[in-house]
């Protein structure tokens, strides 16, 4: 089936308009308030958002700069770059940091827009087709969407749009596994996910023994690394299943450290 770019840029837009939301006015203090990610408070939130939607034009646009950039970023901060461009823009007002934001999501929908969406990228990671890369900055958006949320004690409800976060936290099932320098299981595992509007979504094979069933939120609630499976309401069956869980990682970069089992309530 033919991906729908259009459709895509559109979600990530509806995403971008919450963060927008949550932070549009929020007291300068609040912009140092601290996030459930270890030592990073909103303003690191923004920022991160801000320079990889950046980093996902440049890719798209140039490569080899996107590469001599990306080798300058690691022998600056090796693997744990991240912390480095936090740094960086700590001392940045935050009304700017918003500005500086939307000036970088508003290009990145505008770079994407002509571009196919089968088109091979550049990434941190492996490289990624263009539409892997807008789902991606998608998951980013509501990831770190969420943990403003939590600092601010805002609930957000759940969409249809969580379908794209969800595929990709399947997509990213060997990822995970390579990652963490594991072999990949050859054990299928279903997914099962209730959605917003009352529709299952699925994917593996019906007959699998091992098993994920739950709500669309709590999954991507646990492979954005957001929320430890013990504090949602997510099932799984078979050793498999469970496994991945423990180790579900969406996005790019070195093993994420996940949230620790008691951090926030059984929802």
């Amino acid at each position: 089936m033919a991906v729908d770019m259009h459709a895509l840029l559109t979600d990530l837009g509806a995403e971008t308009g919450v963060i927008n939301d949550m932070v549009g006015d929020i007291a300068p203090a609040d912009w140092d308030r601290p996030t459930p990610a270890d030592g990073w408070s909103i303003r690191d939130q923004v920022s991160h958002l801000a320079f990889f939607d950046a980093a996902a034009a440049l890719a798209a646009t140039d490569a080899d700069e996107f590469h001599k950039q990306t080798a300058e970023l690691r022998a600056k901060g090796g693997d744990t770059f991240t912390e480095e461009i936090a740094n960086r823009y700590r001392s940045m007002p935050g009304t700017e940091l918003l500005q500086w934001f939307q000036k970088e999501r508003r290009n990145l929908i505008e770079t994407f827009t002509d571009i196919d969406p089968k088109a091979r990228l550049p990434w941190y990671g492996p490289d990624m087709s263009a539409a892997s890369s807008v789902t991606a900055r998608m998951m980013e958006t509501w990831a770190h969407g969420q943990d403003i949320a939590d600092a601010l004690g805002v609930t957000r409800e759940p969409t249809l749009r969580l379908r794209n976060i969800a595929h990709l936290g399947v997509s990213t099932y060997g990822f995970a596994y390579g990652l963490r320098g594991l072999d990949v299981p050859e054990v299928p595992v279903r997914v099962e996910l209730s959605a917003a509007d009352g529709s299952t979504w699925t994917w593996g094979p019906e007959d699998a023994a091992d098993r994920v069933t739950g709500t669309a939120l709590d999954f991507c609630l646990v492979v954005t690394q957001r929320r430890n499976i013990a504090d949602t309401q997510l099932h799984t069956e078979g050793a498999t299943a469970a496994e991945w869980m423990s180790i579900a990682q969406a996005f790019a970069g070195v093993p994420g450290p996940g949230r620790k089992p008691g951090q926030f309530p059984v929802n």
